[in-house]
């Protein structure tokens, strides 16, 4: 982690607690329903996260190769790029720029 943030590619990095302290939501049409942890796929089930800001996804793996295994034995490291406004296009008119900017001032504020 402080290569990372030396190289000041590192924007976030937090461990989640188990999965029997959580729960999901299910969506089906506009029902709801909530199930409770612990989740039965645990091989699958996320257990923290490192927010990077790379150049490409090429990057983001060599970094990746570099970091430490997390367990004993076998295990993986999902990469996932988050969507960015430029991601959407002209859907992404200059009032819902203006509206998602307004929210992101909000939550900066409310989380100072």
């Amino acid at each position: 982690n402080e290569e990372l943030v030396k190289a000041g590619v590192m924007l976030a990095a937090e461990g989640l607690h188990p999965s029997s302290r959580g729960a999901r939501v299910h969506f089906s049409g506009s029902q709801r329903s909530v199930i409770d942890g612990l989740f039965a796929e645990t091989k699958e089930l996320i257990a923290g996260f490192w927010l990077w800001q790379v150049k490409s996804l090429a990057e983001a793996i060599e970094w990746v190769k570099r970091c430490p295994n997390p367990f004993d034995g076998e295990s993986e490291i999902e990469i996932r790029q988050v969507f960015e406004a430029e991601d959407f296009g002209a859907e992404f008119t200059p009032e819902l720029r203006a509206q998602e900017e307004k929210l992101r001032a909000e939550m900066a504020a409310q989380h100072p």
